[in-house]
């Protein structure tokens, strides 16, 4: 009996993923987060909304949401790169982090 060498399972469950991945502006945005803001960012935030491209932003404080909102215009631009241009109208930051995890 030949037996071939074990294949790895991320790329086939990667490809499961985003095809069965909900096809949504916060979806996208969800998705790219992390690679966007950095990890140190993602792990105090989570994209939690949508609403005719307006993107909500739940952080973990006040001061989280204040800094963000200073640098939502890099933010915006960056998700814009990766999701399309023009699809995020404004992002809106809120310190009610705990309210969704």
């Amino acid at each position: 009996m030949n037996r071939s060498a074990p294949r790895r399972i991320a790329d086939p469950l990667a490809r499961v993923l985003r095809d069965q991945a909900p096809r949504t502006l916060l979806a996208e945005v969800q998705t790219a987060w992390s690679e966007v803001c950095g990890e140190a960012i993602a792990a105090a935030t989570e994209p939690v909304a949508e609403r005719e491209g307006r993107v909500t932003i739940a952080c973990e404080s006040g001061a989280w949401a204040q800094e963000l909102e200073l640098m939502s215009d890099a933010l915006r631009s960056r998700l814009d790169a990766t999701v399309g241009e023009n699809r995020i109208t404004s992002l809106r930051f809120t310190a009610d982090l705990s309210r969704h995890r």
